[in-house]
């Protein structure tokens, strides 16, 4: 496919700066450096995963299945459509709030304790996201007492050792089916 002009975007010619003004370039750098820098990498991973949470508590909570049959759903049943209405979405945002703050939570401290580890191990490897997933789970399951603590250590280092295990397969493995 050739766009106007002749040339893909970032080939040939001055590659993808070409045509920038030299102030473009350097917002540019500036961006790129944001984004590779700790700290960029943890507010990116916190707003993106307190977006993905909020769709997600959204999501679950419209699912819930609440009955005319139950008592609280007898009586949400019983109130004119107007307040059902601001009842559920009061709820729906409520569901929403609290998820997309643990999900932005874990992933601002999943994403900033593992770029910390590392830039200091200067490796990029399957020990760094399981050192991550112990901090940021023991970290989370603190508040519950030092079991807790360690169990959300193990679970989470185990989750994502299996995650970044799977990711840093070949392409042709991934498509094979497991057995």
């Amino acid at each position: 496919m050739a766009l106007p002009g002749g040339m893909l975007p970032g080939m040939g010619m001055g590659g993808a700066n070409a045509g920038m003004s030299e102030q473009e370039r350097q917002m540019v750098k500036y961006m790129q450096m944001g984004m590779e820098s700790c700290v960029g990498k943890t507010i990116m991973s916190g707003v993106m995963g307190a977006g993905l949470g909020g769709m997600f508590g959204l999501f679950m909570s419209s699912m819930r299945y609440d009955t005319p049959l139950t008592p609280q759903g007898a009586e949400i049943a019983s109130l004119p459509i107007r307040q059902q209405l601001r009842q559920g979405l009061r709820e729906m945002g409520r569901a929403s709030y609290s998820s997309a703050k643990n999900f932005g939570m874990v992933g601002a401290i999943f994403s900033g304790t593992e770029c910390c580890i590392e830039g200091f191990r200067a490796k990029n490897d399957l020990y760094n996201g399981v050192a991550a997933g112990c901090i940021t789970g023991g970290a989370l399951a603190a508040k519950a007492g030092p079991q807790a603590a360690a169990v959300g250590c193990a679970g989470f280092a185990a989750f994502s050792a299996a995650i970044d295990y799977y990711m840093r397969l070949p392409e042709d493995e991934k498509s094979r089916p497991i057995a």
